[in-house]
């Protein structure tokens, strides 16, 4: 499965989602940004025991604040509705899926 794409029209999936998310908060001018990007996508059609969201900060600026996601590119792992990890700026697959816990 492929990320999806999340907007506040479509988050209520995460909010409902028992098991674990991983949320990619991202902008398409962002450098850092495209080089975690490949990496999610990946982890995404690896994983079908996660929901995996990517997030434009710049089109869904209310999900960004309601976050509080100051910079990007950030990762906010959820679990039953709650985050149990967060973490900004690029990083390699081996530690993405250590911030999920796998």
């Amino acid at each position: 499965m492929s990320a999806i794409k999340l907007n506040s029209n479509n988050f209520d999936q995460v909010r409902n989602n028992e098991g674990i998310s991983l949320l990619d908060f991202y902008a398409d001018w962002c450098g850092p940004c495209r080089m975690v990007m490949p990496i999610v996508e990946e982890i995404a059609s690896e994983r079908d025991d996660l929901l995996v969201g990517k997030i434009n900060v710049d089109e869904n600026p209310e999900l960004a604040k309601e976050f509080g996601i100051f910079s990007i590119p950030t990762l906010v792992v959820i679990k039953n509705g709650e985050i149990i990890s967060r973490s900004s700026g690029a990083k390699s697959k081996d530690k993405i899926l250590e911030l999920v816990g796998v």
